[in-house]
């Protein structure tokens, strides 16, 4: 019973988000005072989701994703070498504002490190690999996001980029719950209650996401509503890109003549982007930014919507169990 529950909530996860949104938008917009009081909790519930999502993953093999050299270099190469061409392109489209655009090139620029783990294992992914590739996805993109923004935008957007605010999301939001996760599976292997702390934790992921999207708008949503015009133009930009790198990410994977698992991993690392842990580092951008953090919490609602396509099309179509005859474009 308790197996069949949690495969409900999985299967049903999409409709707990819409109601999470919804009440958000609610408290946002009926309660805009509100807005003060949930920023603050926007760094514990990722931390929280980060921990419970990191439980699913059985950590006693990523030493072996660890040594996919090749899997490694296709992920890095796809978001730091591709991505960046793609979204240069794409964001010719947008407005030439610079608080638009900083948003979108912050958020498009930066591979998500937390629920592409979860749509992976629902399309039958290989999630392994994802975690053990997340470390590095994190560190380039602390690396990288001023040299791109500095490219994309010139020097005075690249100056506002602090290392400082991205080492503490890392550490806090990443490294802490990876910790975490790691010594409660191995209190698990060798205690019962460690089992049953592990088996109740199973429960969280889909709630946690839906309380992480609840505190993210909620709060975001009174600071922008005036604004909702000039953030709306970057929706199809955001739809473009849910376009385009599945499609790239098959490519790769076919050219390097990956597994079902390995490519279904890459097409969601390619797409997938950092929102949630980026929007720290928006909210910390200077006051003529305001609207930086919307256009970041604007890609999280697209991609979501989006997600729940590809968790489909990906296994279905783009790469089905028999990878030969999966299509490459």
């Amino acid at each position: 019973m308790t197996r069949l529950s949690k495969q409900w909530v999985q299967h049903n996860q999409v409709g707990i988000y819409f109601v999470a949104v919804l009440l958000a938008i609610g408290v946002g917009l009926g309660l805009p005072s509100a807005s003060s009081l949930l920023e603050p909790f926007i760094n514990p519930v990722l931390a929280v989701l980060l921990y419970v999502t990191f439980l699913e993953i059985p950590f006693v093999q990523i030493r072996r994703a660890f040594r996919n050299a090749r899997f490694m270099a296709a992920a890095l190469g796809i978001n730091f070498v591709v991505v960046p061409v793609v979204v240069f392109g794409l964001t010719q489209f947008l407005p030439q504002e610079p608080v638009i655009l900083v948003g979108a090139f912050m958020v498009l620029l930066t591979p998500c490190i937390d629920y592409v783990i979860t749509f992976t294992e629902l399309a039958g992914g290989d999630a392994e690999q994802i975690t053990a590739a997340t470390p590095a996805l994190m560190l380039i993109q602390l690396l990288l996001l001023p040299l791109y923004l500095w490219l994309f935008m010139g020097q005075q957007v690249a100056e506002f980029i602090e290392a400082g605010p991205f080492i503490e999301a890392f550490v806090v939001i990443i490294a802490l719950p990876l910790t975490l996760a790691w010594a409660t599976e191995y209190w698990a292997d060798r205690s019962e209650r460690g089992a049953q702390w592990q088996n109740t934790m199973g429960w969280f992921p889909v709630p946690m996401m839906g309380a992480t999207l609840f505190v993210v708008i909620a709060s975001q949503l009174p600071r922008v509503q005036d604004s909702i015009g000039q953030i709306a133009s970057v929706v199809p930009i955001y739809v473009a890109f849910l376009v385009i790198m599945p499609l790239l990410g098959r490519l790769v994977a076919g050219v390097l003549g990956m597994g079902a698992g390995e490519s279904r991993a890459l097409v969601f690392t390619s797409v997938t982007r950092n929102s949630l842990v980026i929007l720290p580092l928006a909210l910390a951008l200077p006051s003529g930014y305001g609207l930086a953090p919307a256009v970041v919490v604007t890609q999280t609602l697209v991609e979501l919507t989006g997600m729940v396509v590809l968790t489909r099309v990906v296994p279905a179509w783009l790469v089905p169990e028999t990878p030969q005859s999966a299509p490459l474009v």
